[in-house]
């Protein structure tokens, strides 16, 4: 496998300063590399269909629920791992697109709940089938195995660094 740039990276830390380890840095640096293009390539697919990928995510966490695709404020953060006044400033935008609808939490009388509203599901039904061929067409060029095994990693590392 040739070079990339990583490696001319952690080439220049072991001449500069060969008292330390980068080796870490090659999973990690290529770890942001690679977040990046996914995040580029999903950003085109999502293009068409006039979302962010924070608003595709907002709706697709709500889709992904089930009849009545509802949750509170509170719930959505803690799925999205946003803060609420991020999440405040989510749901408001997709309101008033027209997307998410906010109702009176009658368990509540202080609260809300964030539902989708029938074109919200509608373009959510349509993007995440993008979304899914998107997912599949960047993992292409690895093997079943090789899936398998990154997943695992990629699980134990999520779960140490969340610690």
């Amino acid at each position: 496998m040739k070079k990339d740039k990583i490696d001319k990276i952690i080439d220049d830390w072991r001449r500069e300063r060969p008292e330390l380890d980068p080796s870490p840095m090659e999973v990690v640096g290529r770890m942001l590399i690679i977040a990046k293009f996914l995040e580029k390539r999903l950003e085109e697919y999502l293009k068409p269909f006039g979302l962010s990928a924070w608003s595709f995510d907002l709706l697709a966490t709500l889709r992904r629920q089930g009849e009545p695709f509802t949750l509170t404020p509170s719930q959505l953060s803690d799925e999205m791992m946003l803060s609420s006044g991020a999440m405040t400033n989510r749901i408001d935008r997709l309101e008033a697109a027209g997307y998410v609808e906010r109702t009176h939490d009658p368990n509540d009388r202080r609260g809300y709940l964030i539902s989708l509203s029938e074109s919200g599901r509608e373009l959510i039904d349509r993007a995440i089938e993008a979304r899914f061929q998107e997912a599949k067409e960047a993992i292409n060029s690895l093997s079943k195995k090789e899936i398998s095994n990154l997943n695992s990693l990629h699980k134990t590392l999520i779960e140490e660094l969340s610690k």
